[in-house]
């Protein structure tokens, strides 16, 4: 069923951490980076010679790039990031969809040759180093969780800040943050196809070996994150626009609170550590608490629009609760950046740069009693309950892609384990 090894913390010095990220609009976990693998060794007896190197070559491009750009990839040099960032996420993204459809193969019909080979990935948030698996499902596991790191950096790029034409401050064009949303999806598309339908062919014993980064618990949070940016993104586009009313605001801020919520209930438990693994914990929690200030905001003010003394006590009860939430979310996101790899805040943009200016304003303006006799427990304990909406935003459907024509022409020696197909069936 495939055996695994995992390597000690910083026994060979593959895994290397930046000291800096630059900019962050969106967390993006430190790429986990293939190391070679002799298909020839494992496989020459067993498939053709064109197979083999055609699997080799595939896979050792993966190994280069990914090896050379992973440290960097991340960081983000504001002339660069559209340049050498973009078109190197580009060219590593289509490198591992050149790969699946052959690495596929190995798979199909249940395959013997699935346990033939030890893949071996250096890990970012796990205390190992690195995991090595004989199982190709832990490969194709790691290839779509890649595709999902490499959209997630893909969208933080388009997500800062640029000078615009006109001198004025930086900002997010908004072609750039509807082609951001459309990633996001994507991202959450690869993890969601991880976690329902690459994770149920992992054996028991190897799921629960697998490293954080590749966790159940992880996966699922990466897929909310990214499901929850989207919302914050509409949320920024609905503020922008004169025809979205605070209905709409309200239900998007409420959505992004289930998002981001969910995202935390599932990492909550789980032993991130590593630079890496504790930013990801940081960066779940300040964004959640952020969204929860946005909510309450817009809660308060449709609250406010009733007329009896009630829903007035009620808004007001609210605002105070979204200017809380404001200035805990203020805290947490220094947190986040001063944890390891440094990262910086972008220019205010967006959902937080409008909730910057009116939370405090608009609270300070409707409260009319003497703050100084509510302490922070007493707020939310009168804060209102937010109301529950159905999530709207979903991931793409992400398919795996069939096997590579290149496998019908191969007769497979060794014979099949006669398990029915699990990619086209």
């Amino acid at each position: 069923m495939g055996c695994f090894v995992s390597t000690p913390k910083d026994s060979s010095g593959n895994r290397r951490r930046p000291g800096s990220i630059g900019e962050v609009s969106v967390y993006v976990p430190g790429l986990r980076i293939p190391k070679p693998v002799d298909f020839a060794q494992s496989l020459g007896d067993y498939l053709s010679k064109n197979i083999v190197e055609r699997l080799s070559a595939l896979r050792t491009r993966i190994v280069v790039m990914a090896g050379q750009e992973g440290p960097t990839i991340t960081r983000t040099k504001r002339k660069s990031a559209t340049q050498h960032g973009g078109s190197t996420l580009a060219d590593l993204q289509q490198a591992l969809e050149d790969y699946l459809p052959v690495l596929l193969g190995l798979v199909e019909n249940g395959s013997h040759l699935q346990y033939k080979i030890q893949f071996a990935w250096v890990n970012q948030e796990d205390d190992a180093e690195e995991t090595a698996m004989s199982n190709a499902w832990y490969e194709v596991l790691s290839v779509l969780h890649l595709m999902a790191t490499l959209s997630l950096s893909q969208a933080n790029l388009l997500l800062l800040p640029r000078m615009s034409t006109d001198g004025h401050q930086p900002k997010v064009s908004e072609e750039s943050r509807r082609a951001s949303v459309d990633i996001f999806l994507k991202a959450a598309g690869y993890l969601d196809c991880a976690v329902r339908h690459v994770f149920p062919q992992l054996p028991a014993e190897l799921r629960r070996n697998l490293p954080v980064d590749l966790a159940e618990g992880v996966l699922r949070a990466l897929c909310l994150q990214a499901l929850g940016q989207g919302v914050d993104i509409q949320l920024g586009m609905a503020i922008d626009s004169t025809k979205a009313t605070l209905a709409v605001k309200r239900r998007l801020a409420c959505e992004m609170v289930k998002y981001w919520q969910q995202a935390q209930d599932n990492i909550m438990n789980l032993p991130l550590a590593n630079g890496w693994g504790e930013k990801h914990r940081l960066f779940v929690k300040w964004k959640y608490v952020e969204a929860k200030a946005a909510a309450y905001y817009y809660h308060g003010l449709i609250l406010d629009e009733g007329n009896t003394e009630k829903s007035h006590g009620m808004a007001v009860a609210a605002l105070q609760a979204a200017d809380e939430y404001f200035k805990e979310s203020k805290k947490l996101c220094e947190t986040f950046h001063a944890a390891p790899p440094l990262s910086r805040n972008p220019p205010l943009w967006g959902t937080m740069k409008y909730l910057f200016e009116k939370i405090p304003k608009d609270t300070s303006s409707k409260v009319r009693v003497n703050r100084d006799l509510y302490t922070y427990e007493r707020i939310m304990e009168t804060a209102p309950t937010l109301p529950d909406f159905a999530l709207a935003l979903k991931p793409d459907e992400y398919q795996l892609p069939q096997v590579d024509s290149s496998w019908r022409t191969e007769n497979v020696k060794g014979g099949q384990s006669g398990a029915t197909d699990l990619l086209n069936g």
